[in-house]
Protein backbone atom coordinates (compact mmCIF):
# COMPACT_ATOMS: atom_id res chain seq x y z
CA UNK A 1 0.00 0.00 0.00
CA UNK A 2 1.26 3.43 -0.90
CA UNK A 3 0.41 6.55 0.98
CA UNK A 4 0.84 9.92 0.51
CA UNK A 5 3.99 11.97 1.59
CA UNK A 6 1.36 14.14 3.11
CA UNK A 7 -0.43 11.37 5.22
CA UNK A 8 3.06 9.92 5.94
CA UNK A 9 3.47 13.69 7.51
CA UNK A 10 0.38 14.12 8.99
CA UNK A 11 0.74 10.35 10.74
CA UNK A 12 4.43 11.24 12.14
CA UNK A 13 3.04 15.10 13.51
CA UNK A 14 0.50 13.08 15.20
CA UNK A 15 2.56 10.57 17.01
CA UNK A 16 5.12 13.21 17.60
CA UNK A 17 2.57 15.43 19.47
CA UNK A 18 1.18 12.43 21.66
CA UNK A 19 4.62 11.88 23.13
CA UNK A 20 5.13 15.43 23.78
CA UNK A 21 1.65 15.59 25.62
CA UNK A 22 3.04 12.32 27.48
CA UNK A 23 6.53 13.35 28.33
CA UNK A 24 5.29 16.83 29.47
CA UNK A 25 2.60 14.64 31.61
CA UNK A 26 4.86 12.71 33.07
CA UNK A 27 7.92 15.56 33.61
CA UNK A 28 4.90 17.78 35.57
CA UNK A 29 4.64 14.97 38.43
CA UNK A 30 8.52 15.25 38.85
CA UNK A 31 8.56 19.18 39.22
CA UNK A 32 9.70 20.56 41.98
CA UNK A 33 6.96 22.86 44.36
CA UNK A 34 6.45 25.76 42.81
CA UNK A 35 7.57 25.56 39.00
CA UNK A 36 4.26 24.31 37.92
CA UNK A 37 1.14 26.51 37.28
CA UNK A 38 -1.13 26.67 40.36
CA UNK A 39 -4.07 24.79 40.22
CA UNK A 40 -7.35 26.57 40.94
CA UNK A 41 -7.45 27.45 44.45
CA UNK A 42 -4.16 26.82 44.73
CA UNK A 43 -2.30 29.55 47.30
CA UNK A 44 1.32 30.56 46.52
CA UNK A 45 3.28 33.26 48.11
CA UNK A 46 3.32 35.34 45.39
CA UNK A 47 -0.87 35.53 45.71
CA UNK A 48 -0.65 36.53 49.21
CA UNK A 49 -0.61 40.04 48.94
CA UNK A 50 1.11 42.88 46.97
CA UNK A 51 5.37 42.76 47.50
CA UNK A 52 6.19 45.66 49.28
CA UNK A 53 8.58 47.74 47.06
CA UNK A 54 11.20 50.12 47.79
CA UNK A 55 10.01 53.69 47.57
CA UNK A 56 13.24 55.07 47.26
CA UNK A 57 14.44 52.68 44.43
CA UNK A 58 11.26 51.81 42.46
CA UNK A 59 13.64 49.46 39.92
CA UNK A 60 14.72 47.28 43.22
CA UNK A 61 13.94 43.68 43.27
CA UNK A 62 10.24 43.43 45.71
CA UNK A 63 10.77 41.63 48.55
CA UNK A 64 8.67 38.55 48.82
CA UNK A 65 9.20 37.82 45.15
CA UNK A 66 10.60 34.23 45.76
CA UNK A 67 14.34 33.04 45.91
CA UNK A 68 17.04 31.22 43.47
CA UNK A 69 16.77 32.16 39.76
CA UNK A 70 13.97 33.61 38.33
CA UNK A 71 12.65 35.82 36.36
CA UNK A 72 9.86 38.10 38.08
CA UNK A 73 7.29 39.99 36.71
CA UNK A 74 5.19 43.08 38.69
CA UNK A 75 1.32 43.16 37.05
CA UNK A 76 1.15 46.79 39.08
CA UNK A 77 4.65 48.09 37.97
CA UNK A 78 5.20 46.63 34.75
CA UNK A 79 8.23 45.80 35.19
CA UNK A 80 10.75 42.45 34.64
CA UNK A 81 13.71 41.28 36.76
CA UNK A 82 16.03 38.53 35.89
CA UNK A 83 17.40 37.33 39.06
CA UNK A 84 20.29 34.93 39.38
CA UNK A 85 21.20 32.26 41.68
CA UNK A 86 22.87 34.24 44.24
CA UNK A 87 19.92 37.05 44.15
CA UNK A 88 21.13 39.69 42.82
CA UNK A 89 19.08 41.71 39.80
CA UNK A 90 21.07 40.73 35.90
CA UNK A 91 18.36 43.13 34.21
CA UNK A 92 15.31 44.79 34.87
CA UNK A 93 13.01 46.68 32.43
CA UNK A 94 9.59 47.86 31.78
CA UNK A 95 7.51 45.85 29.81
CA UNK A 96 3.76 46.76 27.83
CA UNK A 97 1.26 44.16 29.06
CA UNK A 98 -0.90 42.18 27.16
CA UNK A 99 -4.93 42.63 27.47
CA UNK A 100 -4.88 39.08 28.96
CA UNK A 101 -2.74 39.01 32.92
CA UNK A 102 -1.36 35.82 34.06
CA UNK A 103 -2.57 34.73 37.70
CA UNK A 104 -0.49 36.21 40.03
CA UNK A 105 1.57 33.03 41.13
CA UNK A 106 4.69 30.93 40.34
CA UNK A 107 5.44 29.24 36.91
CA UNK A 108 8.02 28.05 34.73
CA UNK A 109 9.13 28.62 31.00
CA UNK A 110 7.15 26.13 28.98
CA UNK A 111 8.06 27.17 25.36
CA UNK A 112 10.27 29.49 23.16
CA UNK A 113 10.15 30.64 19.69
CA UNK A 114 12.99 32.85 17.78
CA UNK A 115 10.34 34.67 15.36
CA UNK A 116 7.14 34.51 14.84
CA UNK A 117 3.95 36.82 14.14
CA UNK A 118 2.24 37.54 17.11
CA UNK A 119 -1.82 37.21 17.40
CA UNK A 120 -1.76 40.57 17.24
CA UNK A 121 -0.24 40.79 14.05
CA UNK A 122 3.34 42.28 14.95
CA UNK A 123 6.31 40.06 14.20
CA UNK A 124 8.15 39.34 17.25
CA UNK A 125 11.19 37.58 18.12
CA UNK A 126 12.57 35.93 21.39
CA UNK A 127 9.04 34.59 22.48
CA UNK A 128 9.09 32.73 26.30
CA UNK A 129 5.93 31.54 26.91
CA UNK A 130 4.85 30.46 30.52
CA UNK A 131 1.55 30.91 31.20
CA UNK A 132 -2.12 30.74 29.74
CA UNK A 133 -5.24 31.56 30.54
CA UNK A 134 -8.54 30.94 29.01
CA UNK A 135 -6.91 29.41 26.03
CA UNK A 136 -4.52 32.42 25.84
CA UNK A 137 -0.79 31.85 25.34
CA UNK A 138 0.79 34.00 27.75
CA UNK A 139 4.11 34.93 27.20
CA UNK A 140 7.31 37.66 26.48
CA UNK A 141 8.42 39.14 23.05
CA UNK A 142 10.12 41.75 21.58
CA UNK A 143 8.72 43.58 18.48
CA UNK A 144 11.12 43.13 15.45
CA UNK A 145 10.55 46.49 14.47
CA UNK A 146 11.36 47.90 17.79
CA UNK A 147 7.91 48.88 19.24
CA UNK A 148 6.84 48.49 22.36
CA UNK A 149 2.94 49.76 22.19
CA UNK A 150 -0.34 48.90 24.65
CA UNK A 151 -2.29 45.81 23.15
CA UNK A 152 -5.79 46.47 21.37
CA UNK A 153 -8.28 46.23 24.69
CA UNK A 154 -10.69 44.43 22.43
CA UNK A 155 -8.77 41.22 21.57
CA UNK A 156 -7.45 38.67 23.95
CA UNK A 157 -3.69 39.02 23.68
CA UNK A 158 -1.27 36.88 26.12
CA UNK A 159 1.71 38.86 24.44
CA UNK A 160 3.80 40.94 26.95
CA UNK A 161 6.40 43.56 25.03
CA UNK A 162 9.61 44.21 26.18
CA UNK A 163 12.64 46.21 24.15
CA UNK A 164 14.28 44.35 21.49
CA UNK A 165 17.41 44.44 24.04
CA UNK A 166 15.77 43.26 26.76
CA UNK A 167 14.04 40.49 24.48
CA UNK A 168 17.60 39.71 24.00
CA UNK A 169 18.43 39.15 27.76
CA UNK A 170 15.53 37.18 28.35
CA UNK A 171 16.25 34.93 25.33
CA UNK A 172 19.53 34.17 26.64
CA UNK A 173 18.49 34.14 30.66
CA UNK A 174 15.13 32.14 30.32
CA UNK A 175 15.33 28.52 29.02
CA UNK A 176 12.88 26.27 29.13
CA UNK A 177 11.94 25.46 32.84
CA UNK A 178 13.09 28.49 34.18
CA UNK A 179 11.20 29.50 37.13
CA UNK A 180 8.53 32.72 36.38
CA UNK A 181 7.16 34.42 39.76
CA UNK A 182 4.05 36.62 38.65
CA UNK A 183 3.48 39.52 41.65
CA UNK A 184 0.78 42.20 41.89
Amino acid sequence: MVRSSSGIVAGLTAAALAVIGFLTYRASAYAPEGLSAPRAGASSPATASKAPRDKNHPTALPAGSGTGRRVVYSLDDDRVWLVDEGERVRYTFRVSPGSVDPLPARYAVTSRSGTIVGSDGVAVEHVVRFAGLNGVAIGFSAAVDGSVTPPDPGRKLGGIREPREAGAEMWTFATIGTPVTVIK
